[in-house]
């Protein structure tokens, strides 16, 4: 697997005594969101490991500005699979996992500071804001959002066979951590779209493996019938309807969003049985 790296990252000071925190990210033309990702992790972490799948944008560079440790991995298998190579790639003592639109908080950075002094655990989870166009989204499932996104290094790697949403796999002990990250992934419904669509066609693998035994006519009618009440858990019985206009808008997207991902399987079907 071809993997390049840019030698000239240089790593931060830390506390003696104090465990080290490695950011494994991965990042591919994210030139507008990586000087806030990277300014809310600099300076108190040991070091910040970025794969990049093949940025034609200044992503590179601002990575070298800021100290990262910068790989190309350009044989691109998923989302998880990038995880999991930025990971391995990691020295530090725990492993905070983001995305390149995360941002660490102040008092996220200072929670995790004190209570790593002290931990015997070997996970945490932390809760997650979401912005969809102009709005933070707190209902309707999208908050507290928990994701595990710190853990010891060399305890969970990335599941990597439930497509681009994969999170680290971990069983045993888990913390929880109050503050929150803060996520600009959907500041335009345009490139919400866009996500979806990229989302959309990156489970079909996962999708297709786990309705192998769903006969055809079963699995369109799913494509209806799932996203219709997973709209009703998340915008009625789930509050989504508090968040206004954006939370309408959200949660009839995301359940087109649920039918694409069962579309595209069953077109995924129908394309096999052609060419044989």
């Amino acid at each position: 697997m071809p993997v390049s790296f840019d030698d000239n990252a240089t790593s931060k000071n830390v506390m003696p005594n104090r465990p080290t925190v490695s950011v494994a990210m991965i990042a591919t033309n994210e030139e507008k969101n990586l000087p806030r990702t990277l300014a809310g992790v600099a300076g108190w972490v040991h070091e910040m490991v970025i794969v990049d799948s093949g940025s034609t944008d200044r992503s590179p560079e601002i990575a070298r500005e800021f100290g990262a440790k910068h790989f190309f991995n350009r044989d691109f298998r998923g989302h998880a699979e990038q995880k999991n190579i930025a990971i391995a790639k990691c020295t530090g003592d725990w492993i905070l996992l983001l995305d390149g639109d995360e941002v660490v908080t102040p008092e996220l950075a200072a929670e995790i500071q004190s209570t790593l002094a002290g931990t015997t655990l070997n996970a945490f989870w932390m809760p997650r804001l979401n912005i969809f166009m102009t709005r933070w989204m707190r209902h309707g499932g999208l908050f507290p959002d928990e994701k595990l996104r710190l853990f010891r290094r060399g305890v969970a790697t990335v599941d990597e066979s439930i497509g681009p949403h994969g999170t680290p796999h971990y069983n045993a002990d888990k913390g929880h951590l109050r503050n929150h990250l803060m996520h600009y992934g959907y500041p335009d419904f345009a490139g919400y779209l866009d996500h979806m669509n990229e989302y959309s066609t990156g489970t079909v693998a996962a999708l297709s493996r786990r309705k192998a035994g769903t006969p055809d006519a079963l699995l369109l009618l799913q494509s209806f019938v799932n996203p219709f009440f997973g709209w009703v858990k998340n915008y009625i019985l789930r509050g989504g309807f508090l968040d206004g206009a954006e939370g309408l808008i959200f949660h009839l997207n995301h359940a087109v969003y649920a039918h694409w991902k069962y579309v595209k399987v069953w077109e995924a079907r129908k394309k096999t049985a052609s060419s044989q």
